[in-house]
């Protein structure tokens, strides 16, 4: 079974965090956290950083670790690093995923989280006081 290791950005922007409907594959029109594969030699922020950069054309920083989460899907085996961030610079743009929301604490529930997004959302509710 393959493992992948990944990088997840909750960015947060007032008292409200970014979510991302995935386009695509077996998980389409579920809703995650951004992020991806790390890169051989990179570190998990330097990877969230690219990331962010690639698919939603904005420049974060990193506030904080939050958590990591392991999840066994049905073809693979995910490692999921998670970071606590914000945008520096330019305005989310959407390229990769079919939508995008802002969600406060109330809302949280009212999307359809892929898997692993489901076990970061305790982390979520802790670090924010949600």
């Amino acid at each position: 079974m393959k493992t992948i290791r990944v990088s997840a950005a909750v960015i947060k922007n007032g008292d409200k965090i970014l979510t991302t409907e995935r386009g695509y594959g077996k998980y389409k029109g579920f809703w995650e956290f951004p992020g991806g594969k790390r890169e051989e030699g990179e570190s998990g922020e330097e990877t969230i950083v690219r990331e962010i950069r690639e698919e939603l054309e904005a420049t974060i920083a990193v506030d904080s670790f939050l958590c990591t989460i392991e999840h066994q899907y049905e073809d693979f085996y995910m490692i999921m690093d998670c970071y606590l961030c914000h945008i520096v610079e330019g305005n989310i743009i959407i390229k990769e995923h079919e939508a995008m929301k802002w969600i406060s604490s109330d809302a949280l529930e009212s999307v359809d989280w892929l898997p692993a997004d489901v076990k970061v959302l305790p982390s979520v509710r802790s670090a924010l006081g949600w």
